[in-house]
């Protein structure tokens, strides 16, 4: 699987998460009571890992922001980067 390295910062990165935690949440509750739905089962407990990393990194991001503020750092320092 090849795999590409982008960076958002800290709150474009806490949206994502939370923009695809709503959709995974649509595709495990909502589709499948939709007449014609097919969907895939087997990504939805990918969904969720990924969901999960993404929180994580908005998490880790939190904490080297404030602690990279506090010691003058530059104002890139909230800039999360991740491979994807």
């Amino acid at each position: 699987m090849k795999r590409l390295k982008v960076e958002f910062t800290v709150e474009e990165l806490t949206l994502l998460a939370s923009l695809a935690a709503d959709q995974l949440f649509r595709r495990e509750f909502i589709d499948p009571k939709m007449p014609g739905y097919r969907g895939d089962p087997a990504e939805i407990p990918i969904g969720k890992a990924l969901v999960a990393r993404l929180k994580e990194a908005a998490g880790q991001g939190y904490r080297g922001a404030r602690s990279n503020a506090s010691s003058g750092a530059s104002k890139r320092s909230d800039r999360v980067a991740g491979a994807v």
